[in-house]
């Protein structure tokens, strides 16, 4: 059932954004009265699943959810029809209008892409307002993982501040740690700060897995699995763990170390139960498990900022504008072959496991509104096939009066189709790999 409700938030995010970013191209073209033949949402080579004819444009839906198109009269795109472009050309043909016409239909998609993400920010941070874990809060500080042990930190390590700089939000150490050349971490540790040197590979880690930190917390249980013998043996949703028999285990990541001395055999555990102590007698299997999962909503101390209608807006605009620009400084690390980030590039299944296992609205605006980003940055990638390569030839038309041969632009659509076919066959291998890893 997870997996359906993950294919089914993918594919309506998906057919919202493709069917807005071909308005976009349909808007301008139908505003400097260009013809629009075909608007697809999905690719129908072969058949469509169903179609209708309105005024001068067929619309319909493919079968094919690879993407969307409008078929524009006169213009070389992934149709390559070639008979109509070897007649003269018409008044309502795309290569009949101006240049900076043709400028605007093919930058109205990506505009529409820009707005829309926008948008949906806004609505999202007016509607439900944005959780956030302050860097402030984390009182018991972080736990390690190997590359952050290597480098010098240890668990229960504040974080201060990033090359001196501070960080209000918690998510946005690593992000920024992997994307913004940060060199030393300053943390406070037994109440003395100190400054830890990052080393050069620690991107590399992050990016293979390793999360550097985690937040410190304690163990406050919020659930049980099938068997427990933590609630066989009398504990409850609330209580907090603090020892092992004689081991103390006020944090969450000293339990399972303390456990697996008492493998097979009875062991006392003490929780803190309405400010009181409790002990129980719980009998471990092979395994060392209790059976519990730790309570995250209870045990870190999350802040939450209420927007007005008002407020929303320029916090929608800020929003949008940071996601394009850490989407930006990603491709950084994608060509730098020190990193293998390239080796980590996902296709559809990766873009389609960021969608939560439950239907969440606030999940779904969010990260269609990323996914919107990310399509309107992609889509300016100067490639030919792309909405960017289309650009690129055109500003080169504009500043030099000087209009690209239909043969050549007949090649640099077919070169960019391959280049395009190659990444997507690249992506999606790399997610086939990943699932038999």
């Amino acid at each position: 059932m997870e997996i359906i409700v993950k294919i089914g938030q993918f594919l309506l995010s998906l057919s919202i954004l493709i069917v807005l970013h071909e308005f976009g191209h349909f808007f301008f073209a139908r505003l400097f009265k260009t013809r629009v033949e075909k608007f697809f949402l999905f690719f129908n080579p072969g058949f469509s699943l169903f179609q209708f004819k309105k005024g001068e444009t067929t619309y319909g839906l493919g079968w094919l959810p690879l993407g969307g198109y409008v078929k524009i009269s006169g213009m070389i795109d992934e149709s390559m029809d070639r008979e109509q472009m070897n007649k003269p050309a018409k008044p309502y043909e795309f290569r009949a209008k101006p240049a900076w016409q043709r400028l605007l239909i093919m930058l109205g998609g990506v505009f529409v892409n820009f707005l829309l993400g926008f948008l949906i920010y806004a609505a999202v941070l007016y509607t439900w307002g944005e959780d956030y874990l302050p860097v402030k809060n984390l009182k018991h500080g972080v736990v390690v993982d190997s590359a952050a042990a290597e480098a010098g930190f240890k668990d229960g390590d504040r974080i201060v501040s990033l090359d001196g700089k501070e960080v209000e939000r918690y998510r946005e150490v690593i992000t920024n740690i992997l994307l913004e050349d940060v060199t030393t971490v300053q943390v406070m540790r037994d109440g003395e700060q100190k400054s830890i040197m990052l080393p050069a590979e620690v991107k590399k880690k992050i990016i293979k897995g390793d999360r550097l930190f985690t937040p410190r917390i304690p163990f406050v249980v919020g659930a049980f699995g099938k068997n427990s013998a933590a609630q066989k043996a009398g504990i409850q949703k609330g209580d907090r763990i603090i020892q092992v028999d004689t081991i103390a285990t006020p944090m969450a990541d000293q339990l399972s170390p303390a456990l697996k001395n008492y493998q097979n055999s009875n062991v006392n555990v003490t929780v803190l139960r309405d400010g009181r102590e409790k002990t129980f007698e719980v009998q471990l299997d092979s395994t060392a498990m209790l059976g519990v999962a730790v309570d995250i909503t209870k045990a870190l101390d999350y802040e939450t900022r209420h927007y007005s209608f008002v407020e929303a807006i320029p916090a929608g605009v800020s929003k949008a504008y940071d996601t394009g620009k850490k989407y930006l400084q990603q491709f950084k690390l994608i060509f730098s072959p020190e990193t293998e980030a390239y080796k980590e590039v996902g296709g559809f299944i990766t873009i389609g496991k960021i969608f939560p296992g439950v239907w969440n609205w606030q999940s779904f605006w969010s990260l269609t509104a990323f996914l919107s980003i990310m399509l309107a940055i992609l889509n300016l990638l100067p490639i030919p096939a792309l909405d960017g390569g289309h650009v690129m030839f055109l500003m080169y038309e504009i500043i030099t009066g000087r209009k690209p041969g239909e043969k050549f632009m007949e090649y640099a659509q077919m070169t960019g189709m391959f280049i395009l076919l190659a990444l997507l066959i690249f992506a999606n291998g790399n997610d086939i790999v990943k699932l038999f890893q």
